[in-house]
């Protein structure tokens, strides 16, 4: 359900091989694990463009893939003979707890329903040498770093009165990755009520405060990424040059909230034309 989860593209990018080469495209339709009715964050600059992040949509956006798949058929022009076989009995009110289905995860670092609510959030901190929680059993939950202070960063993001979440002060040790072998201290979060959380907004408050408390040691992490290999890794998750400036200047989050809406709005318009569900 997050524009940066690359399955997406690699999806569209085979529709648009079989449409040069004249093939039908099917895509076996599957739920989105957070639903389809919450979208949330910027709608994708162009200039943007990579491979987390190939087509206008926000980060959060609320399509299944085959969804996605007639949405970029049609309004990237791409042209394929697209097959959707949808699902039956699923509604856009539904988390994935809700479908009785089994949760397979995905990836490796994708174990479990709660990592998929924060991860349009959290996964802004692949952007930064803060920890996104790889190397640990909670990936994307946990955020830290060895300078970090974490019953300071807990008390701040809870000060912040942020929707469906709360913040535990957690220190912990990745095995692998950023802080491999290190006390990393910052938090965990814990999603408190998933229809009113909203991952994207809390992941860059806490983007925001991790930085704020230690400005002198966070820093963003420089390309490559993702074949990417001159705009800044942070640029391309958020899709917009702006968020991060606005980070940087301490614009509240909800004030940078409301300066995407109106692109989110109009995205929201455009979206149900390629609706399979109720």
């Amino acid at each position: 359900g997050t524009r940066v989860y690359t399955f997406i593209w690699t999806m569209c990018l085979c529709m648009e091989a079989c449409s040069e080469a004249g093939i039908p495209f099917v895509v076996l339709d599957r739920p989105n694990p957070i639903g389809g009715e919450a979208v949330e964050g910027n709608v994708l600059d162009p200039a943007m463009r990579s491979f987390v992040g190939l087509h206008p949509i926000p980060m959060r956006h609320g399509l299944t893939p085959g969804e996605v798949a007639l949405f970029v058929n049609e309004t990237a022009s791409v042209g394929c003979d697209l097959r959707v076989v949808p699902m039956k009995g699923w509604r856009r009110d539904m988390l994935f707890a809700d479908t009785g289905l089994p949760w397979v995860l995905p990836s490796p670092n994708m174990p479990t329903l709660d990592t998929a609510l924060v991860y349009p959030g959290t996964v802004a901190f692949e952007g930064a040498n803060v920890s996104e929680g790889r190397g640990t059993c909670r990936p994307f939950e946990l955020i830290g770093a060895p300078w970090l202070d974490a019953e300071a960063l807990a008390k701040s993001m809870n000060g912040r009165n942020l929707p469906g979440a709360h913040f535990r002060a957690a220190w912990f040790e990745p095995v692998f990755h950023k802080g491999a072998g290190k006390i990393c201290g910052g938090v965990q979060i814990h999603v408190t009520d998933p229809n009113a959380f909203k991952p994207y907004l809390t992941g860059l408050a806490l983007l925001q405060d991790c930085r704020d408390q230690s400005p002198e040691q966070f820093a963003w992490k420089q390309p490559p990424y993702e074949y990417e290999f001159k705009k800044l890794p942070i640029d391309l998750i958020l899709g917009d040059s702006q968020v991060r400036r606005g980070i940087e200047d301490g614009i509240p989050v909800r004030q940078l909230e409301e300066a995407w809406a109106p692109g989110l709005s109009a995205f929201c318009e455009l979206k149900k034309q390629y609706h399979l569900y109720e």
